[in-house]
């Protein structure tokens, strides 16, 4: 009898093992997924992320793109690349004399312009104290920088309020510092002319009011 258990035992050790042998890792489940059905995935992954028709702007439409603000759609045009038909917005900057060629099928880098409720609430954010940051100002400028490009109204305003000194002496302000709060400023005083609909003076005693800039209007007039 004891021989007997002992052959079981033994039998059932040896299925175990090659149990063990047989059975997939999960590595090597992954690396068998990723050879036979993933390679499919990022063309999947593309076509549903292309905003093709997720938005259509027509001609005179005020849209934003990040890097260069405020533009005016002047043309929606057509043009074949090789066998494929592309359509594509012809955006005019005015402010940096500068047309840009977006293909509709790339225009989630465009965002329609604010609303009233958004350029409201820029105009408290105008409103605020500047917060005072004690880091290096190359650090502050890079991110100053980047959320001027960001396209974002909100950060835009955080900047023009951020660099705000209430005064237009040049002694008070560096340089570079002055650059970036002028980039700023016009980049949302010419969101602030579209949205409104108002003439370019009246925005900025709109913006330099919320600002506390109320004597350098006065003084340019």
């Amino acid at each position: 009898m004891p021989k007997k258990k002992k052959v079981k035992k033994s039998k059932k050790v040896k299925k175990t093992k090659l149990q063990n042998k047989i059975k997939p890792s999960a590595k090597t489940l992954d690396k068998k997924n990723t050879l036979s059905g993933t390679e499919e995935k990022p063309e999947i992954k593309k076509v549903k992320k292309q905003p093709t028709e997720k938005r259509i702007y027509n001609l005179k439409d005020f849209v934003v793109y990040p890097k260069h603000g405020v533009g005016k759609i002047t043309a929606i045009e057509k043009a074949k690349i090789g066998e494929i038909d592309i359509q594509f917005y012809k955006i005019l900057v005015e402010k940096e004399k500068l047309t840009l060629t977006v293909p509709i099928n790339q225009q989630s880098k465009l965002r329609p312009i604010a609303s009233i409720n958004q350029i409201n609430k820029c105009i408290s954010i105008l409103k605020t104290k500047p917060k005072i940051k004690r880091t290096m100002w190359s650090r502050r400028a890079q991110e100053y920088d980047q959320k001027i490009n960001s396209g974002k109204i909100y950060e835009l305003a955080e900047v023009v309020k951020d660099l705000n000194k209430n005064t237009d002496i040049i002694a008070d302000q560096s340089y570079s510092e002055r650059q970036l709060f002028e980039k700023a400023y016009e980049r949302l005083k010419s969101e602030f002319e579209a949205v409104l609909q108002v003439s370019p003076d009246d925005v900025q005693k709109k913006m330099d009011k919320a600002l506390g800039r109320t004597n350098i209007s006065e003084n340019t007039e």
